[in-house]
């Protein structure tokens, strides 16, 4: 008979052995350790995410130990492109794997709809890509670019909504200062407009700029869930055990009705959009009214949906049920997906754009260099000028990549999951057999700052995107596409990039063609240590002079 006194001595032993054991046959062991902790246990950094000092912590890290360290039994971090992102991203390594596997539904957080899935939310590549397709045309550069709609929608939402505000004492006015604004709700409402005009057409979408109390509303339901999320995105089933066998929420009960009333919001808008487009098969619709992403994409859900549903029975209540939750799964697969792609699409966008206002208000001589390129494309007093002009413009496009560069709006870590046979990550003495499933991250704020690719990398220096074609092509090709990493790369890339090229290069030629811009008060300006990283505030006042 098994004696109790005898195993309660003997288990701590057993359990320091199997500890040890799990640690000695571990490859990661072999990795430099950005913590003396991080090879026995994953307590620490998740401690450091819960803290909010995790981008720093990296970087600290990589500067002391090389381009791979382990943070912890089952993670590794990178910041190299040869034997990193080029393995792993472009080699298209899984965003997530089997459920049931600890730490890789990361991405489920950005689900929506009680966890419907969008594109960066799902976990296998397959369903990405199936869903990519579907869209990618629409988002691509020769569309945006030769888009009858979205130049319509811009010209619209900066000519009548944008300057307007600028022009005159509003609600982001200092007092009865109208030449004192507070510019970040400004920008908010601004990207957030144009993002949904171009997804839902203009008179379905957002009109934040022109409805300040609108735009506070969503602003505070929007921005109030960024401290909670470290629990139900690190450890989803914890914070979901706990709730279900204790009553205790990790994450406010207002955070699920704030989540609720934003995709409330959406739905919407989808539903307007949906409306004029069956208006439009009748009677036709304003141009700038067109739905562009909202009638790609449902479309294609649909023509996916009918493809895949199971034949007719022969009890026409049944079929009618099977109809009914098809709609029911094709409108909440639709919101979900347009979701993500307004919320991406404002918030990175406008973090971008406050910190190019930031800069160009210290820097007058780069302002004024500026306002000089855009000045000469003239366009006339009711239009913008020609979105291939605009996208040519070299000192814009100099500011808007040197701003993404310095001021990364996701600076964060970008979790993959090893394959199953394993894979080697860094080069020379410092490459290391990294084992499948084990979770594997970059991130853009860290390889933005390579001395070698960007001299000064911690200076905000448009000229060094100048003049490209003078440097070697090597060179070129580490600074754009090799090291720049702002939309990420590999087949899991943003696909909205070059909307927000587009949006933020038009809204400061609107901004600088018309007046100058200086610092009144940037008080906590500096960016937040956070996957997602806003200024510290919601707060950058500016003084605007005309033009």
């Amino acid at each position: 008979m098994l004696d109790l006194a005898l195993l309660s001595k003997l288990l701590p032993f057993l359990l320091a052995l199997h500890f040890l054991y799990k640690h000695t046959s571990n490859p990661l062991r072999l990795i430099p350790a950005a913590h003396p902790l991080a090879p026995w246990t994953s307590l620490w950094i998740s401690y450091i995410r819960w803290s909010g000092r995790e981008n720093r912590t990296l970087k600290e890290a990589h500067e002391r130990l090389g381009a791979v360290v382990c943070l912890g039994p089952g993670e590794v971090s990178v910041n190299c492109v040869a034997g990193g992102i080029r393995e792993i991203y472009a080699g298209g390594f899984e965003k997530g794997i089997e459920e049931g596997q600890r730490g890789f539904n990361w991405y489920g957080f950005f689900a929506n709809y009680g966890g419907v899935d969008n594109m960066f939310s799902m976990g296998p590549n397959k369903p990405h890509s199936a869903r990519k397709r579907m869209i990618s045309n629409i988002y691509s550069k020769s569309v945006i670019i030769t888009s009858p709609a979205l130049l319509t929608q811009t010209i619209s939402i900066l000519k009548s909504r944008f300057l307007p505000i600028l022009s005159s004492r509003s609600a982001f006015s200092k007092g009865d200062d109208p030449t004192v604004v507070n510019i970040i709700p400004i920008l908010n409402a601004a990207t957030m407009d144009i993002v949904t005009a171009y997804i839902f057409g203009l008179k379905s979408s957002s009109n934040l700029l022109n409805n300040p109390k609108d735009l506070t509303w969503f602003l505070d339901l929007y921005n109030s869930r960024r401290s909670f999320n470290f629990w139900p995105q690190e450890y989803p089933k914890l914070t979901s055990w706990i709730r279900r066998w204790t009553g205790y929420r990790l994450v406010p009960q207002w955070v699920d009705a704030a989540n609720a009333e934003i995709e409330k919001w959406t739905m919407g808008m989808c539903k307007r959009a949906g409306s004029l487009a069956l208006q439009q098969q009748t009677y036709g619709i304003n141009v700038e009214d067109s739905p562009s992403v909202l009638q790609q994409l449902s479309s294609s859900l649909l023509k996916q949906s009918l493809k895949d549903k199971p034949a007719p029975t022969a009890d026409p209540a049944a079929n009618a049920r099977e109809m009914q939750k098809m709609a029911r799964t094709l409108e909440l697969t639709t919101a979900s997906e347009v979701l993500d792609h307004l919320a991406a699409g404002f918030d990175t966008s406008s973090i971008t754009l406050t910190y190019a206002v930031h800069e160009l208000s210290q820097n007058q001589d780069i302002q004024s260099q500026l306002r000089r390129e855009l000045q000469a494309l003239t366009p006339s007093s009711t239009r913008l000028p020609d979105p291939k002009t605009l996208d040519a413009a070299p000192f814009l496009h100099a500011v808007v990549y040197e701003t993404l560069r310095l001021h990364s709006a996701i600076p964060g870590p970008q979790p993959r999951v090893t394959p199953t046979h394993g894979c080697k990550l860094g080069s020379g003495a410092s490459e290391f057999y990294v084992p499948g499933g084990v979770r594997v991250s970059a991130s853009a704020g860290l390889l933005h700052m390579n001395e070698d690719v960007y001299e000064q990398a911690d200076e905000w220096r448009p000229e060094r995107w100048i003049d490209l074609h003078k440097l070697s092509e090597e060179k070129r090709k580490d600074m754009e596409s090799r090291w720049f990493w702002a939309f990420g790369s590999g087949g899991r890339m943003c696909v909205g990039s070059h909307l927000a090229i587009y949006q933020m290069k038009y809204i400061l030629y609107t901004l600088y063609s018309t007046f100058s811009t200086s610092i009144v008060d940037d008080t906590n300006i500096e960016q937040t240590d956070a996957y997602t990283a806003p200024p510290g505030t919601d707060e950058l006042w500016i003084k605007l002079e005309r033009l």
